[in-house]
């Protein structure tokens, strides 16, 4: 493929092309990182929503079909201090849908879970040695983040303003994602929880490649050729597409998230912290309509959702996280390596 105007995050992950798959904890598999690295972007395995068994029988399963650069993703968040009895508000708000599905109140609440990067992940990484390891939340403490360094892996993580990406970069990312407001799933907001300050993809990235002296990767509301030309036009080296990729056979969504994703419009998103006690943004569905997209009687990240997981499996649709990202009406039912490829040789002609 010919030279690509920005080279450096090429260069720096050893690419062919300047697209990384984004790291999604609902959607992507195995087989969509294989083969978005056999079309010569970045495949991401996102970690925070699996097992360390799982995490090794992935990796195994990525690495004897790929010898290409892989990324891994970690969320590095602090797990919550236990609160009953916010825990207890939320469900009791949540009585009425339970009463109306015929979903079992007094049983125990069950367990939502995200793990944050620890010792026993980190061996993961020691282990496999991936070329690529990103963040979410900001960074592991800096004894974790010294080991991952010293197994030869490029570290990114994702900034949502301007301050965070000068604190990513002081703190040793060798790259950084600025994430815009048009992204879906979780904000990778990690110095603030301010909402309302949040910033558009299109006044980020420059701002972002103004203030730091490593590559950035321009991320939200990316879904065709179009968006990947206006990120380097900003001052983007790359760009992280995330939703696109749910519309691949190789994505592992439910049949109401694949139904939604291709029957929503554009409108028909909302940032909401219902489904974990952080902010992310998804498909508009029941629960989010009538209690509102973000409830100050969530609990804390991420236990919100075990309360909803006996009303997600009496409707799937309504009380399930469907995320997306603004661009969803940009999506193609297309396999992984045509839409990068697809995507990539698009972007070029216009580039060049």
């Amino acid at each position: 493929m010919s030279t690509w105007p920005d080279t450096r995050i090429l260069d720096l992950l050893g690419i062919e092309v300047p697209i990384i798959q984004a790291p999604m904890a609902v959607g992507t598999t195995p087989a969509m990182v294989i083969a978005a690295n056999q079309a010569g972007a970045l495949g991401s395995l996102p970690a925070a929503a699996l097992s360390i068994e799982q995490l090794r029988e992935s990796l195994s399963v990525i690495r004897a079909a790929s010898n290409r650069p892989i990324n891994v993703n970690f969320f590095c968040h602090q797990p919550p201090a236990p609160d009953d009895a916010r825990d207890q508000r939320w469900k009791a708000l949540l009585q009425p849908f339970y009463r109306e599905l015929g979903a079992d109140f007094e049983a125990p609440t069950p367990v939502s879970n995200r793990a944050p990067f620890n010792d026993e992940a980190c061996q993961v990484v020691e282990a496999f040695r991936p070329e690529v390891v990103s963040f979410h939340f900001g960074l592991p403490e800096k004894a974790l983040l010294d080991r991952v360094k010293a197994t030869g892996a490029k570290v990114l993580s994702s900034a949502t303003t301007v301050e965070e990406a000068l604190w990513l970069e002081a703190h040793g990312c060798d790259a950084i994602i600025a994430m815009g407001i048009e992204a879906g799933g979780h904000r990778g907001m990690f110095l603030s929880d301010d909402l309302n300050t949040q910033i558009g993809l299109m006044a980020l990235v420059p701002q972002i490649v103004d203030a730091v002296s490593v590559p950035v990767i321009a991320a939200g509301g990316i879904g065709d050729a179009r968006g990947i030309v206006a990120a380097f036009a900003l001052g983007a080296s790359a760009v992280q597409v995330g939703t696109a990729y749910l519309f691949t056979p190789e994505a592992n969504v439910s049949a109401a998230h694949h139904y939604a994703l291709r029957h929503a419009q554009a409108s028909e998103t909302a940032l909401t912290n219902l489904f974990t006690g952080r902010p992310a943004r998804g498909i508009v569905n029941r629960v989010m309509r009538e209690l509102g997209a973000m409830n100050p009687a969530a609990p804390a990240f991420p236990r919100a959702g075990g309360a909803l997981m006996p009303l997600k499996a009496k409707d799937e649709g309504g009380f399930s996280n469907l995320w997306s990202g603004q661009a969803l009406r940009l999506g193609r039912d297309i396999g992984t390596y045509e839409l990068t490829r697809q995507l990539a040789e698009q972007a070029l002609a216009k580039l060049t």
